[in-house]
């Protein structure tokens, strides 16, 4: 982080990306989840207090809406002070400003039921997450990093007990994934592995089905008690060798729209409703 004073002396579009990551900085901070070495450190001045002097230097941009100003401004006067959401609200409206906006994998969300950091990381804590037994996930060949994250924050959500992803998936360490997967790739128990090892080692109660078009209305499937669903990529769907193994049948979502699509890990987040609302 870096001082006002030192702000206000960079040109215009060098203080705008400065002040930018300066409040996505804060923000993280202000959330308990600051990335090492970006802690708020300056001893002399409170944080809320230089969280609202970076927010007046912004009111300075003259190319700063008038509506983007009347929000921070009330933001500042207000009887209590959201530090964290005038953050947010500014680093907004200076990626605007810029012409550079956010996507899915840059929010800046705080993990719920947070512990201690040293027991967020450790490999047992997956062993205390409350889950369905027996939910199972596998993901064929998910090529897009921002989906695969998606697919493990959903699947954590829900209480899927793991998830299997295959052996040509993106990497869910890759950047983007860990972003949108929003710290679920360290809370959900997963591995890389082929779909019939995978199978082969399933207890014999657990049913593979998967999500697919032409099959089932999702209104009218029988969702198993304990399952294995598999999830294709948006490209090419589920390749045919899966679609045969999912032997308990195959579950769609009914659609009107012209284009009649969605994205994988929408697909994934309706389908994971019905199923834990049928487990219930």
């Amino acid at each position: 982080m870096i001082e006002p004073e030192k702000l206000w002396q960079l040109n215009g579009g060098q203080r705008r990306r400065k002040l930018a990551l300066t409040f996505g900085a804060l923000e993280r901070d202000i959330a308990g989840i600051a990335e090492p070495g970006n802690e708020y450190a300056f001893k002399n001045m409170p944080r809320a207090e230089y969280t609202k002097k970076l927010v007046e230097l912004l009111l300075k941009d003259p190319e700063l809406p008038q509506e983007a100003q009347k929000e921070l401004k009330e933001l500042l006067s207000a009887p209590v002070f959201d530090e964290r959401r005038a953050c947010n609200c500014a680093r907004n409206h200076l990626l605007a400003i810029i012409g550079t906006f956010p996507a899915e994998w840059d929010l800046v969300i705080a993990p719920h039921n947070q512990t201690a950091p040293d027991e967020f990381a450790s490999e047992s804590r997956a062993e205390k997450r409350d889950f369905f037994p027996g939910l199972y996930v596998y993901a064929e060949d998910i090529r897009s990093p921002f989906n695969l994250g998606s697919i493990f924050r959903t699947a954590e959500a829900f209480g899927a007990e793991k998830l299997f992803i295959s052996p040509f998936c993106t990497p869910p360490e890759h950047p983007r994934a860990v972003r949108s997967a929003m710290g679920c790739d360290k809370l959900l128990p997963w591995e890389r592995k082929p779909l019939d090892e995978v199978i082969a080692e399933l207890p014999n109660d657990v049913a593979v089905f998967s999500l697919e078009t032409g099959g089932t209305d999702i209104s009218e499937f029988k969702f198993p008690k304990k399952g294995l669903v598999i999830i294709g990529s948006e490209e090419l769907g589920i390749s045919p060798d899966a679609l045969s193994k999912a032997t308990y049948g195959c579950v769609t979502i009914p659609m009107k729209g012209m284009k009649a699509s969605l994205n994988v890990g929408v697909a994934f987040g309706v389908l994971m409703q019905c199923w834990v609302a049928s487990l219930r």
